[in-house]
């Protein structure tokens, strides 16, 4: 629907606008020709009415043609086209009101002034519906740059959720005490492992907080952060956990939403690896075609297990910072498919950064 029809606060005004251009126009074909004032503002003011109405159609073709993605003579073409079947109709449809006046009325009213009358109105109406599109072009630009700015808004606001959640997420007492746990039982065993552990999880934590504070990361540091929290969770579960990696080399320089990665790793693990006896495979690929770049993050999971809660929350956060972080052209899909589970995103293959660090 129209933006005017849904906001009342706009109708009036313009209304009131149409109807005083109904009564200019009155005046001016009666300076055309000897028509009687009744007539001719009975037949005018409605067909002005009518025209700021018909012209309204500009929003549907201003939005089946995009200025910034139109080459400008199909924009220019398609907007005449449109100006000329619209101010047709309009033009028709007021010469049939102007004869049922003439029936209902007194006036008289030759075919050389119906004719007149039908020629200003098609002209007329030719240069009000372009004048619309340009109006309706311009309010498409305010509303593009009002919601790029509010998807800045919500990427900003996303993001800091989802530093907090990941801190928390690194911080829970389960994944900690597991890690400790894990790190106990090597420490008579096997010192020097303890060490390494300790180390990493140390490392993990520090690069996990480094990468929270900035807008975006190349790939390559993504993966980076999710080999130590890999390496973390392969000392817990040992050879039940796997992991296969395909990755392009032209994929590592593109940059993606801090954090992005390692939280739907963790789901795999998670929901797919640990809750069956012999373990898993969690695979993680990356390829870059052209303008496009895709991950995929697979795990494997039990036909009869029933749905975890929690994974789909996770994978909902990641799609709106994914969303947020690449406008129209990002996305997540989650596919289940017999024995496996699937996460595909999908985003532009930039390679500069977006933003600095926040502070």
């Amino acid at each position: 629907m129209h933006p005017l029809l849904t906001r009342r606060v706009w109708l009036g005004p313009y209304v009131l606008a149409w109807l005083l251009a109904g009564l200019l126009l009155a005046e001016f074909l009666r300076l055309l020709g000897p028509l009687p004032p009744t007539h001719a503002h009975a037949f005018a003011v409605p067909a002005m009415l009518v025209c700021g109405f018909v012209v309204l159609s500009a929003w549907w073709a201003c939005r089946r043609h995009p200025l910034v993605s139109t080459p400008p003579l199909r924009v220019l073409s398609s907007q005449v086209g449109v100006a000329l079947q619209a101010s047709a109709v309009w033009s028709v449809g007021s010469m049939l009101w102007e004869l049922v006046l003439v029936r209902l009325g007194d006036s008289v009213v030759t075919r050389a002034d119906l004719l007149r009358n039908f020629g200003v109105l098609f002209l007329l109406g030719i240069p009000l519906y372009l004048l619309s599109a340009v109006v309706h072009y311009l309010v498409l630009a305010f509303e593009a740059a009002h919601e790029a700015e509010r998807r800045v808004l919500e990427s900003q606001v996303s993001t800091r959720e989802a530093e907090v959640r990941a801190l928390r997420a690194q911080l829970n007492p389960h994944f900690l005490f597991n890690s400790l746990n894990s790190i106990n039982s090597l420490v008579g065993s096997d010192p020097e492992g303890a060490r390494r552990m300790c180390e990493g999880l140390g490392d993990f934590l520090r690069r996990t907080l480094a990468l929270a504070a900035r807008d975006s990361v190349a790939l390559s540091e993504e993966l980076a952060l999710v080999e130590r929290y890999l390496a973390i969770e392969q000392v817990r579960f040992g050879e039940r956990l796997g992991v296969e990696r395909r990755v392009d080399e032209s994929a590592l320089g593109c940059r993606v939403p801090p954090l992005l990665l390692q939280p739907l790793v963790e789901n795999a693990i998670k929901h797919g690896v640990s809750g069956r006896l012999e373990g898993g495979v969690v695979r993680i690929e990356a390829r870059r075609e052209g303008a496009r770049l895709g991950i995929v993050v697979e795990n494997p999971v039990d036909e009869d297990a029933p749905a975890r809660a929690g994974a789909g929350v996770g994978l909902e956060n990641v799609r709106r910072r994914l969303e947020a972080f690449g406008a129209e052209e990002a996305r997540l899909d989650a596919v289940r498919e017999p024995g496996v589970f699937r996460v595909l995103l999908t985003l532009p293959a930039r390679e500069k950064e977006t933003g600095g660090s926040r502070g």
